[in-house]
């Protein structure tokens, strides 16, 4: 059998899951719908920013967030909300 071409090469481990859910190995979870409702409304309430904020930093720390920012390929903005979220959260 021939197998399969692929718009980008898959590794190790995304070719045994991949290889797992072809051959029917995977079984759908109960309440999945009603999972992905509560996730989507959770997502919304996490991601709506509605209190905006002025903060003082010094120019090297900027620099340096808006350096890993760009290395994460997102704003400097999203970055530092991102770092404060997880902070509030106890992450």
């Amino acid at each position: 059998m021939k197998k399969k071409t692929r718009a980008h090469s898959l590794d190790k481990e995304e070719e045994e899951l991949l290889s797992s859910f072809e051959q029917g190995e995977w079984t759908p979870v109960k309440g999945v719908e009603k999972e992905k409702i509560v996730a989507k409304k959770t997502a919304a309430r996490t991601l709506r920013k509605d209190v905006r904020i002025n903060i003082r930093l010094t120019s090297n720390d900027v620099a340096n967030i808006k350096r890993k920012a760009a290395y994460e390929g997102l704003p400097y903005q999203t970055l530092i909300a991102s770092v404060l979220h997880k902070y509030a959260a106890g992450h």
